[in-house]
């Protein structure tokens, strides 16, 4: 099955013409006159970039989802392609309507009907895994309906095959590619891939989503129909806005897009350092702008998740960064276990520092990030930075949040944009702040333990071995010191416990 899924990969890329972009790359130059010889047959009225989005959209989800990643990264992409696949983002083409009909009622056993007292088959947007359509519930609250791709799982489940097979002889025959850990990649994003599958899931993240920014001016997710939802099918609020990508017409109805582009900023790391739980499918086809200004996010399926060692490290490095401490990042990433400790970190923080000083006190116009991120990555390579697959979704989502930026207002400053929500961020953390709600936080614990103590500390005490009492006597006195500090530790524990349940109780 993977060889047929293979073949169709090269017959798509030929009938497409993609072969066009291998050779005109200088390093194959000398196969183009006999490249040219074998398909003397082939002429293409349509343009490359048209032939590019085609040829995804035939392959299927994983290559389109492949595309809407690229079409952010404009300063990387000429700009006929990058218009072209942004076409990808909300125009994939609808699979029939008789099938839709067939999957509402095989999921809900009645005819559609009787399930909605209005329902529209002509979908309103058709993305790679499942379309959306307009509906109207039996109480007449207006809806919209999600859907999965009939057939959509082994789809992906065949062109994932072939990605671990192509990680797996980059892992073997590239001196990078243990480094880069190209299946544990894939693995992440294969977890994911599932994750899309399940529109259960989905609505489960669209809930928590929404309950993290309850009454929040700067983001609205729309409210899950729990009773309508099923693994196939997801139910959820009808949310109307302008697409965030239509920059002239948000402009024609009053929004400050230079606001905008700062909230989309504080969103993304509120989403991050705050919540640990953040959309990694942020592209602007995933976007609208509501009448009240603020962002209104679709599409749950893709989310990422962060530990607390994770939030810490990044938001150090972050800040960091944004302070210009280049020694305090390359010294994170030796204490973090991501370099070898071997590694000197004076060596390490000067090649951090040639890279990111450029880039400071310039709007993201004057910034190519591709070339920041070449160096990063030649830096890394450099010095044996091991890739983190758990931080793959993060890097996508900060290379969407930057394309979008970008889009809406090119002279918006990240770092003086990011910098007071962070230091704000690390207060709370790692200030007084910290303390007390990290105090507060394991109260009920703390409570649970306290009446323990006692017969712990008897049991402690009491405690003896079946070895001869010359050898016992021997150690009598380092036992007694060893109490004593333990009593000493217990009576601060416990006065500390009375504060804080004083704090809990009357603060």
């Amino acid at each position: 099955m993977r060889l047929f899924r293979l073949l169709r990969i090269l017959s798509v890329a030929l009938r497409f013409g993609l072969d066009e972009f291998l050779l005109g790359h200088e390093r194959v130059r000398g196969l183009r006159a006999l490249a040219g010889g074998a398909l003397f047959w082939r002429r293409f009225a349509v343009p490359r970039a048209e032939r590019l989005r085609r040829a995804l959209e035939t392959l299927g989800p994983i290559f389109v989802k492949f595309g809407q990643v690229l079409s952010t990264r404009r300063d990387l992409l000429p700009v006929d392609i990058a218009d072209e696949l942004a076409k990808l983002q909300d125009r994939v083409p609808p699979f029939d309507s008789r099938q839709v009909r067939r999957r509402i009622e095989q999921v809900y056993r009645a005819p559609i009907d009787q399930v909605f007292a209005e329902f529209d088959l002509t979908p309103v947007a058709s993305a790679s895994v499942a379309q959306v359509h307009f509906a109207r519930l039996r109480d007449g609250t207006p809806a919209a309906v999600k859907i999965l791709r009939p057939g959509i799982a082994a789809v992906i489940r065949h062109d994932v095959a072939l990605l671990y097979s192509a990680a797996g002889l980059l892992q073997a025959l590239w001196r990078e590619g243990k480094r880069l850990k190209p299946r544990a990649v894939v693995a992440e994003f294969e977890k994911h891939l599932d994750d899309e599958l399940d529109l259960m899931r989905e609505a489960g993240n669209a809930s928590q989503l929404r309950r993290n920014f309850a009454g929040s001016p700067l983001l609205c997710v729309p409210e899950v129909y729990w009773d309508y939802c099923a693994t196939e099918i997801m139910v959820m609020e009808r949310m109307s806005g302008t697409p965030v990508s239509q920059v002239e017409a948000l402009r024609a109805r009053g929004v400050d897009i230079p606001l905008l582009a700062r909230k989309g900023v504080e969103i993304f790391f509120t989403q991050v350092f705050r919540d640990g739980f953040f959309h990694a499918d942020m592209h602007p086809g995933n976007i609208l702008v509501d009448a009240e200004g603020r962002y209104v996010a679709l599409d749950f399926g893709i989310m990422g998740t962060l530990t607390e060692v994770d939030k810490n490290y990044l938001a150090q490095n972050f800040l960091a960064f944004f302070r210009r401490d280049y020694r305090r990042v390359a010294q994170a990433h030796v204490d973090a276990g991501w370099v070898p400790r071997d590694t000197r970190v004076d060596e390490f923080e000067s090649a951090i520092r040639a890279v990111c000083e450029p880039i400071f006190d310039k709007p993201l116009k004057e910034i190519s990030f591709g070339k920041v991120l070449l160096r990063l990555f030649q830096t890394s390579r450099r010095f044996n930075v091991e890739i983190q697959p758990q931080l793959t979704l993060l890097q996508k989502t900060l290379l969407n949040i930057e394309g979008l930026g970008r889009q809406l207002d090119p002279d918006l400053d990240l770092w003086k944009t990011a910098k007071p929500y962070l230091e704000r961020w690390m207060s709370e953390q790692i200030g007084w702040r910290g303390l007390l709600r990290r105090l507060r936080q394991e109260a009920p614990e703390w409570a649970a333990v306290l009446p323990q103590l006692p017969r712990l500390v008897h049991r402690a005490l009491s405690d003896r071995d079946a070895r001869p009492w010359g050898a016992q006597l021997d150690e009598l006195a380092a036992r007694e010191r060893v109490q004593n500090r333990l009593l000493i530790a217990i009576a601060s524990l416990l006065g500390l416990t009375v504060a804080l349940l004083l704090l809990v109780v009357f603060g």
